[in-house]
């Protein structure tokens, strides 16, 4: 083997200068081209394509994406239950319950507090108060 520079060691992680790949050139000649896109930039891409749907009596053009959302929809709401059940799981995965729902609960308000605990303490003395069955 040739020698190198006297300063520099050769060793694991550092080759002999002379073996190293040639700056500009691939390690991996025959490894994925480039420009190569996966499954998921591919389907992101097809699905936001536009497509124009008939609504009634006009026209209107969404995404693909859209388009079957707007189909699911439909076939859930004619009764097809499997529509349905790919529907609401679609939404338990992507909405929280209230915005699935469409209502929020409003806070109570400090006498409705005072109310409600006033209650749960009196449900409690109660509960404490009745003789427990004896098994």
């Amino acid at each position: 083997m040739a020698e190198s520079k006297p300063g520099y060691e050769v060793g694991y992680g550092r080759p002999p200068k002379q073996t190293r790949f040639q700056s500009g050139r691939s390690g991996n000649p025959k490894g994925r081209p480039g420009g190569t896109r996966n499954l998921e930039t591919d389907l992101r891409e097809e699905l936001s394509e536009r497509i124009s749907v008939r609504i009634g009596d006009r026209s209107r053009k969404v995404s693909k994406q859209r388009a079957m959302l707007m189909a699911l929809v439909a076939r859930a709401l004619k009764g097809d239950t499997r529509a349905a059940v790919v529907l609401l799981q679609i939404m338990a995965k992507l909405m929280p319950l209230e915005e699935a729902i469409g209502t929020s609960e409003p806070a109570l308000s400090a006498d409705d507090q005072e109310i409600l605990d006033r209650f749960i303490d009196r449900r409690i003395k109660a509960r404490d108060k009745t003789p427990q069955e004896s098994s």
